[in-house]
């Protein structure tokens, strides 16, 4: 057995451990193993980034398919924070003068973990780290950055639906003159939407951002001010605007409907019927996000998870399919949006297994 055998089998080891503590909801045994690997002499950039963020991946795809449940994935995913925290107290920063930068989740965006995971990857190479934490109004950020004067600032996102709020907090942090690196699973796995909105840099993973900060990441947008159409010009068309805005009279109308052209709604529980009602939502938004990126993409990644998740609850895909169909019935006078409901529904025949969009460590 080769040494780099050997040590993908320890990570493996450590990565079950922590898995069965953080299942168990066994707080002191997860910092127990991370704790211990770090004694013996693991590195803490690797448990955090290996080890931690793999069992958090894994989360995710576990809740994906359906084998644990949201409480399951909640109290994990805070055990897994924990953990973070006890590595976090026992790593040094490196002595000397540090630079400093910004690590901010956007206003929305209440994921907060994957961005502590880079927080405190940029902690131990010796930088001076403001952590700002989940759901940060732009308006606090900028006046932080006025007021801390960082060489960078780095936004998280992991849900795509936040992504046009990402983009205002973008252009206002460039705004200052501040270079902005971004990152997170939202961006896509290419980082396509970090080059739509013109950010500085994209990150594809927490170590990816500190070696691009290590080499330094140098403002690339004038620190002017601009508006989001001025990189965006296919927003002038107002598909975006208008089912943002019409979202609450969409889903009344699709859910209407629906009861009418699938009967099994009939017998639907209220709970079922509220449930539903969240379901059309979330389609709206991603089409919404689709549609300001002029990327059907998007929204197809986004109706092919969900077919998956329906497909591993052993729920019927016919209802998705028909709600997208009946969806851009309501949407007659919007070829881009009816364009990519069209191209999306066609897909669904053959729905492909759950899966949690965007697996690197995000920004």
């Amino acid at each position: 057995m080769t040494g780099g055998r050997t040590a993908d089998h320890q990570v493996s080891r450590l990565r079950d451990r922590l898995w069965a503590a953080a299942l168990d909801a066994d707080e002191t045994g997860a910092i127990d193993v991370v704790s211990a690997a770090e004694r013996d002499g693991w590195p803490a950039e690797a448990l955090l980034l290996d080890v931690i963020a793999a069992v958090q991946r894994r989360l995710g795809e576990e809740w994906a398919a359906g084998r644990i449940t949201v409480a399951d994935e909640h109290v994990a995913t805070a055990i897994n924070d924990r953990a973070v925290a006890a590595l976090a107290r026992r790593t040094s920063p490196r002595s000397g003068k540090r630079r400093r930068v910004t690590v901010a989740c956007v206003d929305g965006e209440w994921h907060a973990l994957p961005a502590r995971l880079v927080a405190e990857t940029l902690r131990g190479r010796g930088w001076h780290v403001d952590f700002l934490g989940a759901h940060v109004p732009t308006p606090h950020l900028i006046a932080h950055l006025h007021a801390t004067g960082p060489e960078a600032v780095l936004l998280s996102a992991s849900i795509p639906t936040h992504l046009p709020t990402a983009h205002a907090a973008l252009t206002a942090c460039q705004s200052t003159g501040t270079p902005v690196l971004v990152g997170g699973a939202a961006f896509g796995p290419d980082g396509r939407q970090a080059r739509a909105v013109r950010a500085d840099a994209w990150a594809r993973d927490a170590r990816d951002a500190a070696d691009l900060l290590d080499a330094g990441v140098e403002a690339r947008q004038a620190s002017v001010p601009r508006q989001q159409i001025d990189d965006l010009p296919h927003l002038a068309d107002q598909e975006y605007t208008f089912v943002t805005r019409n979202r609450p009279s969409l889903v009344k109308q699709v859910l209407y409907d629906l009861e009418e052209r699938y009967p099994a709604m009939r017998s639907y529980t209220p709970a079922q019927h509220e449930r539903t009602a969240e379901d059309l939502c979330h389609i709206l938004d991603f089409l919404a996000t689709a549609l300001y990126f002029d990327d059907p993409d998007i929204f197809g990644r986004f109706v092919a998870w969900t077919a998956g998740i329906l497909t591993a609850r052993r729920v019927p895909a016919d209802a998705l399919r028909l709600g997208l169909t009946v969806l851009a019935g309501h949407l007659h006078d919007f070829p881009r949006a009816r364009s990519f409901l069209k191209e999306t529904a066609a897909t669904l025949d053959h729905p492909p297994a759950p899966s949690v969009p965007g697996t690197g460590t995000p920004a």
